[in-house]
């Protein structure tokens, strides 16, 4: 008879040899390092709780047929503290044999002792699975953004990726983007592109910075959010250390958006490699600041040549969005499950932190290389 149970340390090479034949190379077997990573990744890491872990199915066999992955963040509503779950990679074998495996893995967890689950990565099936279970969609914060900065070179970085010789066209797009940004006039907002010029308000500037300088900041910009992380010991530092080994993605790029007057009204984190567009992790700005952090995101980002820039939505900031040529696309959602009815209310509202750090695209898992 299957059983569902948690994650043992003993478990980890099979689940590692699940997740690489599942999404990275089904004939492959796990390298070491993966196998590592996810040791650290989910008994290891800062803020791992042992009463919150992650869970696996084990088939009438005896054998490890599905798993779901958990990080544990801990979180404060209006002063009162709670532990959310973030659910990551659900994935299931042996489907034919056993075809609810999946929806008893997510329903095991999401019955578990955690205040909150949540999830930035749910596709449509998954989003079945968990309104069934009386989950929510929360539709603001399920939205990527799109910002081309230059036309020619955003196209063919989305064309090289199903057809890599397009990148030999990369030197005629470079030039065809100066000479069609240099015709634009200064601030001007076009869909296409950004004025060599660039878009940022006067008296504002992105002065770059470190790790150490970013996770500096965090806790001021995050702390507006009625419902917000609370980091465990370590944890924030983990986050963002896991998040600068995507050499893929590319260099993860810090900066801290300044007034005239000095003070730190934002900042922001994205990958930047050349020739592709920019993945942002993430944004953060105080109230009525959005605006302006956003647009010397985008200047920064076309300074170093990145043709684009994507990232993820907050409700904090889609009203700066709307008028500065950004376009959104449903990729995934972020879904969440809570049988406390203000916790539910309060991410409804938009009042939750979530995505980029309190979410799972700084995990290597996601976009990361294991050799």
């Amino acid at each position: 008879m299957s059983e569902i149970r948690s994650l043992e340390r003993a478990d980890i090479p099979a689940i590692a040899g699940m997740f690489q034949r599942v999404f990275r190379d089904e004939k492959g077997r796990a390298p070491p390092t993966l196998v590592a990573y996810m040791q650290r990744l989910y008994l290891d890491a800062p803020g791992c709780d042992p009463e919150i872990r992650p869970l696996v199915h084990v088939n009438d066999r005896g054998v490890i047929s599905g798993f779901v992955g958990v990080n544990v963040l801990p979180m404060v509503l209006n002063g009162r503290r709670l532990r959310a779950a973030i659910c990551g990679s659900l994935m299931v074998e042996d489907r034919d044999n056993d075809p609810l495996a999946g929806a008893r893995i997510l329903k095991a967890f999401l019955a578990g002792p955690q205040d909150l689950s949540f999830s930035e990565t749910a596709s449509d099936v998954s989003v079945q699975m968990w309104t069934r279970l009386r989950g929510i969609v929360l539709p603001q914060y399920s939205l990527d953004w799109v910002r081309v900065i230059q036309p020619a070179s955003f196209s063919l970085s989305v064309a090289s990726n199903r057809i890599k010789p397009a990148r030999l066209a990369a030197p005629i797009a470079r030039t065809v983007d100066s000479l069609y940004r240099k015709r634009m006039a200064p601030g001007e907002q076009r869909w296409s592109a950004v004025a060599a010029t660039g878009t940022a308000q006067s008296g504002f500037t992105a002065n770059d910075t470190d790790r150490k300088g970013f996770a500096a900041v965090v806790d001021r910009f995050i702390e507006p959010f009625p419902l917000h992380p609370d980091w465990a010991e370590g944890q924030l530092d983990y986050i963002l250390g896991d998040a600068e080994q995507k050499p893929e993605q590319g260099e993860l790029l810090y900066a801290l958006v300044a007034a005239r007057t000095g003070t730190v009204v934002g900042a922001f984190a994205y990958y930047a490699r050349p020739g592709e567009i920019g993945r942002v992790l993430q944004v953060l700005a105080l109230p009525g600041q959005a605006g302006p952090v956003l647009d010397c995101l985008v200047d920064h980002a076309a300074r170093r040549g990145l043709p684009g820039l994507r990232g993820r939505t907050q409700p904090t900031l889609m009203e700066a969005m709307l008028g500065r040529r950004i376009a959104f696309v449903h990729v995934a959602s972020t879904v969440l499950h809570s049988r406390d009815p203000a916790i539910v209310q309060a991410c409804r509202d938009g009042q939750g932190f979530f995505n980029g750090l309190a979410g799972e695209h700084w995990c290597r898992l996601i976009a990361g290389h294991f050799e």
